[in-house]
């Protein structure tokens, strides 16, 4: 497998000394943030996707996935959501998805990953959550299957889908191989499944995989690799096990007052345990 580090962590940063920084660390990839303040597709001209895709060359770095899951640069990480009541705001979240399958399609990246739903509005059921989530995605389908994109669903907890089921529930709603899932591990241990079990059903599924630490009370806080509870070797020897030889992106968004030194350290530990 190969292993990359998520440019979230980096947003006090330019794209280019992002790029710099994580290639570096000794990563073998990159997870582009389709967001404020690096690449956000409205934003994001075609000379910024040349500049981006030459520094990538240069350094010999691939693109391990492309975040489309946080939209701050309209108002949060899972506002405007795919389940919004409201059609009008509904509609920025799949207007920006589909600008963002454009402009992986442009960077030639395979996927880009996506919020699962977003937060259940009050009163609303979570059957409801499914239906509308399900209707909305049909809405960007056409665009990733014209551009050759896969569409990753990331489950992740107190958001529509949460667990293994609730994902294989939704994908059995849609009727594309264009969708697929962006297996966040700690995500998955947050709501307290074993990643390293979960592998071998959502592995069909999975195109790319997330990795953190979580703290051992499951809080969903990503946590430094090897500073937390979950059994790191145990998860990765499972994705080996499947012959998985696509990207494993070390995400740590909240480190943002040290990506740097963050990134070098996740790449000190997957060193010392053998897995780079």
């Amino acid at each position: 497998m190969n292993v990359g580090f998520a440019a979230s962590a980096f947003r006090d940063y330019s794209v280019a000394e992002t790029v710099e920084a994580i290639a570096e660390a000794g990563y073998d990839g990159v997870e582009l943030l389709f967001d404020e303040p690096h690449l956000y597709p409205p934003a994001t001209d075609a000379d910024d996707v040349a500049a981006v895709r030459a520094q990538l060359d240069e350094l010999d770095l691939a693109i391990s996935n492309c975040n489309a899951f946080m939209l701050t640069a309209i108002e949060g990480f899972h506002h405007p959501s795919f389940i919004e009541p409201d059609a009008d705001y509904r509609q920025q979240r799949i207007d920006y998805t589909r600008e963002a399958v454009r402009l992986a399609g442009e960077f030639g990246a395979e996927y880009i990953s996506i919020e699962p739903g977003g937060p259940l509005p009050e009163g609303k059921s979570h059957q409801w959550g499914m239906e509308q989530f399900a209707q909305s995605l049909e809405e960007v389908i056409p665009t990733a299957e014209d551009e050759g994109v896969e569409i990753l669903v990331e489950p992740e907890p107190d958001l529509l889908i949460e667990t293994t089921d609730q994902f294989l529930d939704f994908v059995d709603r849609v009727d594309s191989d264009v969708v697929g899932c962006n297996f966040d591990a700690g995500h998955l241990f947050c709501v307290g499944e074993d990643p390293a079990a979960a592998v071998e059903t959502l592995g069909e599924y999975a195109t790319h995989y997330h990795l953190e630490d979580i703290p051992a009370d499951r809080a969903h806080e990503h946590t430094q690799l090897g500073e937390g509870a979950m059994d790191i070797d145990g998860f990765l020897e499972a994705v080996e096990d499947t012959g998985y030889d696509g990207f494993v992106t070390v995400e740590l968004y909240p480190y943002q007052e040290t990506p740097a030194e963050t990134a070098q350290d996740a790449m000190a530990y997957l060193e010392e345990h053998g897995w780079t």
